[in-house]
């Protein structure tokens, strides 16, 4: 019976397939939001957007917030953001 699971080994052949031939480069933004992670890795990005082509990928490296009154005031989180250089 197929369970529709591909093997580790035909994961990574489709994954160097689509990354192949391609050179990125690697930033680091900070995001902010009174209202949570979510919001505050968007920001980060979409304001990223205005001035970075070729965007593709972005993982999360750290999570902070800010506090006022003992209450979560603001996220700040930090994202890598990975890009193709123009060829």
């Amino acid at each position: 019976m197929d369970l529709g699971i591909c093997s580790p080994d035909a994961i990574w052949t489709d994954f160097n397939a689509l990354m192949s031939d391609h050179i990125y480069k690697k930033i680091e933004l900070v995001g902010t939001s009174p209202n949570g992670i979510e919001d505050a890795v968007n920001n980060a990005i979409s304001r990223a957007g205005k001035t970075i082509r070729n965007m593709s990928w972005f993982e999360v490296a750290e999570v902070r917030g800010g506090l006022e009154n003992n209450k979560v005031a603001h996220w700040q989180v930090t994202v890598k953001v990975g890009f193709t250089l123009d060829g």
